[in-house]
């Protein structure tokens, strides 16, 4: 279960980390968007990106949230379990998704959340099976 604090940070923060493995056993790390419903992660993707390959070959991920700027507070670990589907298979968190960062993909990317979507087409849940803040 996730503390109402560790909670308040996934709802409101913009930003998360989430590090995959490689084929070869080499972690790696990206930078993401992501909703956070109370019960997951979500964070699409392009297809071929290498988390949506790595997490084919190891569901098995971490995510962070930066720390909060003193002294090494405010970080948020999560481990789990990824699963990959396609946005379109959850229309309703896919809408929260693009409705969260909707002034991001039109102001910054020159975009249209329909056409973010139909690149990042590749969902990713992620599951909690150990939290640390600190």
């Amino acid at each position: 279960m996730i503390d109402s604090s560790s909670a308040a940070r996934l709802e409101n923060a913009d930003f998360g980390w989430i590090t995959t493995v490689r084929r070869d056993g080499q972690p790696q790390s990206s930078y993401v968007w992501f909703h956070f419903d109370g019960d997951d992660v979500f964070v699409i993707s392009e297809p071929t990106s290498g988390k949506v390959r790595n997490i084919a070959g190891n569901k098995r991920v971490s995510f962070h949230l930066d720390g909060d700027g003193t002294l090494g507070n405010g970080v948020l670990t999560i481990d789990g379990v990824a699963a990959l589907s396609t946005g379109s298979d959850d229309p309703q968190r896919l809408a929260h998704y693009l409705s969260k960062y909707e002034h991001q993909i039109r102001e910054g990317l020159e975009s249209t959340p329909e056409r973010y979507a139909a690149n990042f087409s590749a969902a990713i849940k992620i599951g909690f099976d150990t939290i640390r803040a600190w």
